[in-house]
């Protein structure tokens, strides 16, 4: 006889009273071996298909808490848990598989445009290089993490997001100042914000292999195949590959106002293509931990369209790009309460940037430049008892810069990253503490070495749930940072400043979130508000044009700002689903380094004050529907705000429509859109026009 015994449990308006146990007990009866192995075969897939069967809607009802793990042996669990938002003590901003597709969102970019307090810096079109800030502090203190390993630019400090693809990602979140989740790299401390990108890892279940087949086609000549194929290769070992292929002409028309003039044309120069290759090996070594491998090549040639000046049109630039890069993660859980992970990767980035002199046959300037860079990182977590956490984390990295430019310095730098962080959390309560030590040592071949630069930063934080029984939490927080310059603000021929000093911001937060559900209509509501405060001391500010920058210290920065979300569910019985989201930003980012400065008090360049974007769909048994509205107030292209400087504000419309059909042996999305449908004419960056009204479509077959 077996007897299985279940518990539950689900917090539903941020009150978890219940714990989840398993337990499985036998009487010794006279069965013999095999019908005893038959029965606890029987009670492992019960147990599986009751969790997997219970797990979608536990996730969709409450607010499920991913921070306290149990270890169940024997049962296989096969679930995706969504972060919640509203019990995290900094802002964090959470966009999964299921509301990327809800969103019909088909670009990495469009995505981040979505969550609050950030700016994508945007040139215009699928080649224009497009870079990420959060609240203001600019895009070299935003770390992009893919997949656990982060992305690195020694040269330029920034990261394209461009060169990712959307299509096999599973979740994309942002975090604001220093996370919860103390148990990761020291480099995601070492950063004001993080933007963490998620791919999938598939899940197999009645076949050992998978295949998707997909086709986006669109304006200005766009053509994007894409191909993935997933293999299980084994009880514990899983394999996946992936290729897509995409170009456009980008000869998209546009409206600009130069002085007293308009003018009217199509941006030349302003082509792609490029190449996404990558190859993912995931395997679970029971009791001897889990491992990853990833390998990922990307080759893109593009042409750099420049900036739009009356009666010139002259556009001959051409960037090339070539990185590749081996990462691997190593995961194991100790029964002591100890658990061990190690991170490494080996990375190289080559990028040719050609101007042609007016012609292709009166001579050019080619630049060449190759980074590499060598990473690891190792941490542990230890939790001597229950709600109590310690982890220490340490990285260590070697960059390396080598051009054909003259007196190259050929610089290297050694840098060294450890963390302990310490945090308590229960059901109402959570207080993260860390410190963070920064050293950084440097060699050039040629000219002066920099001093070594070392610092401690600390960052604290804190979440209280205000009544036991309503999940209303108060947060606050707080955080120090310390950026030195890159290879190419100390070192590049043109813009490059070797005075230039380290930069030292400090970040403050207090906020408020709330989530519940009100009723069987209202699924969930989640509100969240957060008021900030960043102080920014020598701050380091890139000037762009599209690919040579102009650096100089602003001094000092003050950055007040609220960032506000909203997020809601309401269904309508069987007929559809309404899921309503919106975020709001206001900033004043002022440079207060000498009062007697034109530009005292005056916003820094490319901040607007006000910012935001809502989305409405609508999902129903015959067609999704989706609409996303952005918009961005004025803003300024130099840090003197007159008219000459300005930039206008705008409001970019998106509506999308898409269906899925199960058919016998595969599933076909088919999907529609068309951006900026008002086809508002408009800038991010002075001077290079965004495309107007464009339209898209994507067909993808899955079996």
């Amino acid at each position: 006889m077996v007897i299985v015994h279940y518990q539950l449990s689900i917090e539903k308006g941020g009150t978890s009273q219940k714990t989840c146990h398993y337990s499985v007990s036998g009487s010794s009866g006279k069965g013999t071996d095999e019908s005893k192995g038959m029965q606890n075969i029987f009670v492992k897939r019960l147990l599986g298909l009751l969790c997997a069967w219970l797990f979608p809607f536990a996730a969709l009802y409450a607010q499920v808490d991913t921070t306290t793990y149990h270890q169940l042996s024997g049962v296989e669990v096969l679930g995706k848990v969504r972060p919640s938002t509203t019990r995290e003590s900094t802002p964090l901003q959470v966009m999964d598989k299921a509301g990327i597709e809800r969103l019909g969102v088909q670009d990495l970019s469009e995505a981040v445009k979505r969550f609050s307090g950030v700016t994508v810096q945007d040139y215009g079109g699928l080649g224009g290089l497009k870079t990420v800030s959060v609240r203001s502090l600019g895009a070299k203190h935003t770390a992009v993490c893919y997949d656990g390993v982060t992305v690195t630019d020694a040269q330029s400090g920034q990261v394209d997001i461009s060169r990712f693809s959307l299509d096999n990602v599973d979740m994309i979140s942002l975090s604001i100042g220093q996370a919860d989740d103390i148990f990761q790299t020291a480099r995601m401390y070492a950063s004001a914000g993080a933007l963490s990108i998620k791919t999938s890892r598939p899940v197999f279940t009645d076949r050992s292999y998978h295949l998707k087949a997909q086709v986006k086609a669109g304006s200005f000549g766009l053509v994007n195949p894409y191909l993935r194929y997933e293999q299980k290769l084994g009880k514990h070992l899983v394999a996946t590959g992936q290729v897509d292929w995409l170009r456009a002409d980008g000869r998209y028309p546009f409206v600009i106002q130069n002085e007293q003039k308009e003018e009217s044309g199509k941006r030349i120069n302003s082509d792609i293509q490029t190449l996404r290759t990558e190859l993912n090996l995931f395997s679970d070594l029971g009791k001897g931990g889990e491992l990853n491998l990833k390998g990922y090549y990307f080759d893109s040639e593009r042409g750099l369209p420049g900036s739009v000046i009356l009666y010139n049109d002259y556009a001959k630039e051409r960037l090339w790009d070539k990185n590749y890069f081996v990462q691997g993660y190593y995961k194991k859980q100790f029964e002591s309460n100890f658990s061990l992970q190690v991170q490494g990767k080996y990375n190289y980035s080559w990028n040719k940037y050609v101007d042609f002199n007016n012609n292709y046959t009166e001579g050019k300037q080619e630049d060449r430049h190759t980074q590499r860079e060598y990473y690891i990182s190792a941490g542990g977590l230890y939790t001597p008892i229950e709600h109590l956490s310690f982890s220490l984390t340490t990285d260590f990295s070697v960059n390396t810069l080598k051009n054909n430019l003259p007196a190259c310095p050929f610089p290297t730098r050694y840098t060294s990253l450890s963390v302990l962080a310490a945090q308590y959390k229960d059901n109402r309560l959570t207080t993260t503490v860390s410190l963070l030590n920064t050293f950084i040592a440097e060699n050039v071949k040629t000219g002066d070495k920099p001093s070594d630069r070392k610092r401690l930063s600390p960052s604290a934080s804190v979440s209280w749930r205000v009544l036991p029984e309503q999940n209303l939490r108060i947060r606050a927080s707080f955080k120090d940072i310390f950026r030195v310059p890159t290879f190419n603000d100390m070192y590049y021929l043109r813009i490059g400043n070797t005075n230039l000093k380290p930069e030292r911001a400090t970040q403050y937060n207090l906020g408020i979130t709330w989530g519940d559900s009100p009723s069987s209509a209202l699924s969930y509501l989640n509100l969240s508000v957060d008021g900030y405060y960043n102080r920014v001391r020598d701050k380091i500010v890139a000037l762009p044009t599209l690919y040579i920058w102009k650096m100089m210290n602003m001094g000092e920065v003050a950055i007040s700002g609220i960032d506000a979300n909203l997020s809601a569910e309401i269904s309508c019985f069987d007929f559809a689903d309404f899921l309503l989201q919106g975020n709001y930003t206001w900033q004043k980012a002022i440079d207060i380094t000498n009062e007697s400065a034109k530009n005292y008090r005056d916003q820094i360049p490319y901040t607007p004050r006000h910012a935001g974007s809502a989305s409405l769909s609508i999902q129903n048994k015959w067609l999704n529907v989706s609409y996303l509205l952005s918009c961005a107030g004025d803003r300024y292209s130099l840090p003197q705000n007159i008219t000459e400087n300005r930039i206008d504000r705008y409001i970019e419309q998106t509506i999308s429509v898409n269906k899925e059909f199960s058919l016998r042996d595969f599933k076909l999305r088919l999907q529609g859109e068309v951006l900026n449908v008002g086809n508002i004419n408009y800038e991010i960056i002075k001077y290079y026009p965004m495309p107007g009204r464009s339209y898209r479509i994507l067909v993808s077959c899955y079996f």
